[in-house]
């Protein structure tokens, strides 16, 4: 009952001819670090979806998460003008789609024109509320809080498109 030669010796298993077995896992002080596969023995060789994993491209972009905070402080801003308010809305909302669909984009030169395009949006956005707050539509407060994240996602923007 030998173990037969080959190159599966150098891959970290060896084959006898019962059945293949698996070297323990070594850690870089030499002790035992216990199975290869415990996650595969665990939960079976399939993987089980994480519905909070950042799968897609946008989830994984700061500017998208920065976006997202501009439409929450223009939403919470409650511009009382509702010509205003809309405009605003739309504008933050159009800054979040934008971001998503650039990084969605394969060439860099798509990725900056859409990354422009939102960054045109986010000042429109901003530009709403300060603009609410002129006119006694809204607080300063909150208009100085749009301003402080878009100033911020400007920044992000700007490096994006270059």
């Amino acid at each position: 009952m030998g173990s037969l030669p080959g190159a599966a010796r150098g891959l970290g298993f060896w084959v006898t001819r019962e059945r293949a077995r698996v070297a323990p896992a070594l850690s870089r002080d030499g002790t035992r670090l216990g199975r290869c596969h415990d996650s595969c023995a665990t939960g079976g060789m399939t993987q089980k979806p994480n519905p909070r994993a950042a799968t897609l491209p946008h989830h994984r972009l700061i500017a998208y998460g920065v976006s997202v905070e501009l439409l929450l402080a223009v939403k919470a801003a409650n511009i009382r003008d509702a010509k205003l308010r809309d405009e605003a809305v739309r504008a933050a909302k159009g800054t979040c789609l934008n971001c998503a669909e650039a990084a969605g984009r394969v060439s860099r030169a798509d990725k900056a024109r859409v990354f422009a395009i939102a960054r045109g949006e986010a000042v429109e956005a901003i530009a709403a509320v300060e603009i609410a707050a002129h006119a006694g539509d809204t607080t300063s407060a909150a208009a100085e809080q749009c301003v402080l994240i878009g100033e911020r996602l400007l920044a992000l923007l700007t490096a994006l498109t270059r």
